[in-house]
């Protein structure tokens, strides 16, 4: 399965400063590499099933909450690294069209996918007419 970078929030983080420091250490990216968009109005959450969680994460570890933001690669892709830190977490990465996310994550992360693709398509499609979402292109 693919996803997104994610991560959670050390103390006394911001959500902006927190998505800086996880693209950083996920995928190489640094703050020049990459322009805001836009992100989510609110938070949203999943759980991951208990067979996916590791004996020593049952009792604290249920899922995240999370803020998405959709940024716009303003760097070059050379600038994606994913061997950038000691413990890397992708071995590979790809462009895809903005729905196909929703077809390739595993699936009790798919409704926040949902709904965080929903939500933030008007940043990127605002201008261009509105960009059919797939339950639509589904129903075609």
């Amino acid at each position: 399965s693919w996803q997104f970078p994610q991560g959670g929030i050390k103390l006394g983080e911001t959500p902006v400063q927190a998505m800086y420091r996880e693209l950083r250490e996920e995928v190489g990216l640094l703050p020049s590499h990459v322009k805001i968009l836009g992100r989510t109005r609110n938070w949203l959450r999943y759980e991951v099933p208990a067979q996916w969680l590791k004996r020593d994460w049952r009792g604290n570890y249920r899922g995240q909450k999370q803020i998405w933001f959709l940024l716009r690669l303003v760097g070059r892709e050379c600038d994606v690294r994913l061997r950038a830190s000691e413990r890397p977490e992708f071995d590979a990465w790809r462009w895809n069209d903005y729905w196909i996310p929703l077809d390739s994550v595993i699936d009790f992360k798919r409704e926040v996918y949902q709904h965080a693709l929903t939500e933030l398509a008007r940043y990127l499609f605002r201008g261009q007419g509105r960009k059919p979402l797939p339950a639509e292109i589904a129903s075609r």
